[in-house]
């Protein structure tokens, strides 16, 4: 995809509870990547609370918008589009960015593009592994979304697969919460389960019979729960490190079984893998063996690139501006967008 000139994208994100703003050059070079995260604020709530997200986009988002452009010593008028989140996401999160771009792109004629959320995780493995390119397969695992997909070409998915109720890092948080680590769930039982023997107890492995790359992650959580309630109702200690650690290796396990399944029946030697729930580290041990028993190339992003952040929405942005894509100042915000859908 060569061009005739380097093009800068201004990139927004803002759809959960990080306000951030990237500059990103030809779609794989970061310039700049600022993240003001919220974590602290709803961690007091033990969970995002929407209308707080809200308020504290509205106070950042034109203080990390200056802080892109300065660190990357560039201006306004030097951007060739302007690159926002809007869908799946919080929808009064999701409509700061919106108004935030749209007013830009008003003010100063630069193109708008919307930015799939999901198909910014899977661009972020472009940011550090300049050698991938389509068709592969992706596993994105965050927060909100369980998806197995093949990605055909730049812009171009095929979910083949996806949570029929909890996210996995829902499911982390929620037991998180149920053995008292509180919240963010995630890098919290990625750090305990370190301590503990992934062998202890023997949480479920579900499967869902129609699909076999779907997956299904509120039985294993309420496995979870009536295991510490039954310890709790008979009087046992219970090894938080040791329910922890049994946990994510149910998790893992379920992630990495299909994942392969998908990549050898599809017919490719490329997985990647993107999403919050990416950067645990016992998953990405789990993958690296996994792949490499397989002949598998295996890719991920840094942690810095798998939780929320602009410069993923920049890349992603980068290559619907190669195709042409363009928004209109109608573009709203979408929270249950559809991969692969415009709006």
């Amino acid at each position: 995809m060569e061009q005739d000139k380097d093009i800068y994208i201004l990139a927004i994100e803002s759809s959960c509870d990080e306000t951030a703003a990237s500059v990103v050059k030809n779609g794989r070079e970061v310039l700049s990547n600022v993240i003001s995260t919220q974590i602290a604020l709803h961690t007091l709530y033990g969970g995002v609370v929407p209308e707080i997200a809200s308020r504290k986009h509205i106070e950042k988002i034109n203080q990390v918008i200056e802080a892109a452009l300065e660190e990357a010593g560039l201006n306004l008028k030097q951007m060739d589009a302007i690159a926002v989140t809007y869908g799946p996401g919080l929808v009064g999160a999701l409509l700061v960015g919106v108004s935030a771009a749209k007013a830009i792109s008003f003010a100063t004629g630069i193109p708008l593009i919307g930015v799939h959320h999901i198909e910014g995780h899977i661009s972020a493995n472009y940011i550090e592994n300049k050698e991938l390119e389509p068709p592969y397969v992706c596993l994105v695992v965050s927060g909100g979304h369980s998806h197995l997909v093949v990605v055909k070409d730049y812009g171009e998915y095929e979910i083949i697969g996806q949570t029929r109720d909890d996210a996995a890092g829902e499911a982390f948080d929620k037991v998180a919460r149920a053995i008292g680590l509180g919240y963010p769930g995630g890098p919290k039982i990625d750090k305990l389960s370190k301590e503990g023997n992934p062998d202890a107890i023997p949480f479920p492995r579900a499967k869902v019979a129609e699909n076999a790359y779907d997956f299904s992650f509120s039985g294993l959580k309420s496995a979870v729960l009536n295991y510490l309630n039954g310890c709790r109702m008979k009087g046992e200690p219970v090894c938080e490190a040791d329910v922890a650690a049994s946990f994510q290796k149910a998790v893992i396990e379920v992630l990495v079984e299909h994942s392969l399944h998908a990549v050898k029946e599809y017919g490719y030697e490329k997985f990647a893998i993107a999403g919050g729930v990416a950067s645990n580290s016992s998953l990405r041990a789990a993958f690296a063996e996994a792949c490499s028993k397989n002949n598998i190339r295996f890719y991920y992003p840094s942690p810095v690139f798998c939780t929320d952040n602009a410069a993923m929405i920049g890349v992603a942005g980068y290559y619907e501006y190669c195709k042409g894509v363009r928004s209109g100042l109608d573009l709203n915000a979408v929270p249950n967008l559809k991969l692969g859908a415009r709006e």
